[in-house]
């Protein structure tokens, strides 16, 4: 099973040469790369998890709307948000969409899986940091789920052939055929792979001069589309099955 999963934040990065960027005009560029994103799934008729950071929820919300109408899953990232403010976003969304938000990523800043269950999610999808000075470092870790004070808890996915984790910078900097492999080979010792890609991965940095690493504006914007449309072509050809996190985890 493939668990396609997208991070919704904006980039925050600074921009070259003094020139500046607003938050609006951030907040837009999160959405038109969604939208790109909402379209290769279309055509290739597949659903995914939406993770849309905390603090964008307000901001977002018909954006979300119409993620959940396509029938993709809608779930938190919480990049420093507190219980309060998590409390508050997962009620007011649940409202505009008539649904439980039942997953939660997290990375940096972590609360508690005791106080996440109190807030009534079922899931967890905590994820590293890509360091680029071991981006391809070979990792030990357990990869299956597992439960722990009634939550389920998803391990990020990891080749056990390469030990390559399956984290955003790893999609955008192989070469797509070698991470086709890779898909094919976890899958034959795995039940699933969870794949994560975030949104500012598609922006165009050609167009807006985000002050970043070169390594990271390898590959990105429109590579970033063709890569996903690569990737979804694959799997539709092969009939490999995808999945929402919360259709698979339940």
């Amino acid at each position: 099973m493939i668990l396609l999963t997208f991070n919704i934040m904006n980039m925050e990065a600074e921009c070259k040469n003094g020139s500046r960027i607003n938050d609006e005009e951030r907040l837009k560029i999160t959405e038109e790369n969604t939208k790109a994103i909402l379209r290769i799934l279309d055509i290739h008729d597949v659903k995914a998890s939406f993770f849309v950071e905390i603090s964008l929820t307000q901001k977002l919300q018909n954006l979300i709307k119409a993620i959940s109408s396509k029938g993709h899953e809608i779930a938190f990232y919480n990049k420093g948000s507190n219980l309060e403010e998590i409390e508050n976003a997962k009620k007011n969304i649940q409202d505009l969409l008539e649904k439980q938000i039942r997953g939660i990523r997290q990375k940096d800043v972590k609360i508690s899986q005791e106080n996440l269950k109190l807030l009534e999610f079922n899931y967890v999808s905590n994820i590293d940091n890509a360091n680029i000075l071991f981006p391809f470092k070979r990792l030990k870790r357990d990869t299956e789920i597992t439960e722990e004070d009634g939550l389920s808890i998803v391990p990020e996915s990891i080749s056990p052939y390469s030990q390559l984790p399956y984290n955003d910078f790893v999609f955008q900097i192989l070469p797509m055929k070698y991470y086709q492999n890779m898909v094919l080979e976890t899958l034959q010792n795995e039940e699933f792979v969870l794949i994560y890609l975030n949104t500012w991965q598609f922006t165009d940095f050609k167009k807006y001069r985000f002050d970043i690493p070169f390594y990271r504006s390898l590959f990105s914007g429109k590579k970033m589309e063709d890569k996903l449309d690569a990737l979804l072509t694959f799997l539709n050809d092969r009939e490999m099955a995808t999945s929402r996190m919360k259709d698979y985890i339940f």
